[in-house]
């Protein structure tokens, strides 16, 4: 009898799968745009796994050596877009699995002239674990991931205990993981998980005050119109 194959993916995914048609301005942007800022991975199985033997090559990606900056779950673009603007001298990489999301984020990229972004259409934590070099990246930006608000979705959260391993594994000493949350009890349990690492610190014993670098965007600007506090972590690899 053949054995059958372990279950792909039995963790938690950096997505929800959505439609990737492109239309009207955000088709011409990819079509102008995509093969010069978005990364060619090889896969494994799914459409948006990749091959374990994959490394990434920032060097190479974005030809020269610079402090970096990945950013997980890049939605349409709103923070990544104004980090490379503000931070020319800092590389940024974007992983989204949204293809519409990916080619608005180069629709602001490209407005501002930056060239020191780049996306990578892939599950973040399969990205995190083999394609990205230990000790490698300055900062890891996490901004309002899906919180799954109901209690038998919980386990579909992406921030666990083994990402935050994952997090530690590709941090260099000293940098950071920003993390925000519109929704309460998401970040309660975030900072239960992250103040139980013992490779990450928590330098504000608690909530973090509003990094200075994220933009608002029009989705934190719904969730404080209809009343949600919005929560900030900031944790620095030991």
């Amino acid at each position: 009898m053949n054995e059958e194959r372990p279950l792909y993916r039995a963790r938690p995914v950096s997505f929800v799968r959505r439609g990737t048609r492109l239309h009207g301005r955000r088709l011409e942007v990819w079509d102008a745009y995509a093969d010069k800022y978005v990364i060619d991975v090889p896969r494994d199985v799914a459409a948006t796994s990749i091959d374990p033997g994959y490394r990434f090559d920032p060097a190479a990606a974005f030809g020269r050596t610079a402090p970096l900056t990945i950013e997980v779950g890049t939605g349409l673009g709103d923070a990544i877009a104004a980090g490379a603007a503000q931070h020319p001298d800092r590389d940024f990489l974007g992983l989204e699995v949204y293809v519409p999301g990916v080619a608005a984020m180069l629709g602001r990229v490209t407005q501002h002239n930056s060239t020191n972004v780049r996306a990578m259409i892939a599950n973040a934590p399969e990205v995190l674990e083999t394609a990205i070099a230990p000790a490698s990246v300055d900062e890891v930006w996490m901004f309002f991931p899906d919180p799954w608000h109901k209690k038998r979705h919980h386990k579909r959260r992406l921030v666990q205990h083994y990402f935050a391993d994952l997090i530690a594994r590709v941090l260099k000493p000293g940098g950071r993981w920003r993390l925000a949350t519109d929704w309460a009890e998401y970040a309660d349990h975030m900072l239960e998980v992250v103040t139980e690492h013992p490779e990450l610190e928590n330098p504000h014993d608690g909530f973090a005050p509003r990094f200075e670098g994220r933009v608002l965007t029009n989705f934190e600007q719904k969730a404080l119109k209809v009343g949600r506090e919005i929560f900030d972590l900031e944790l620095v690899r030991r």
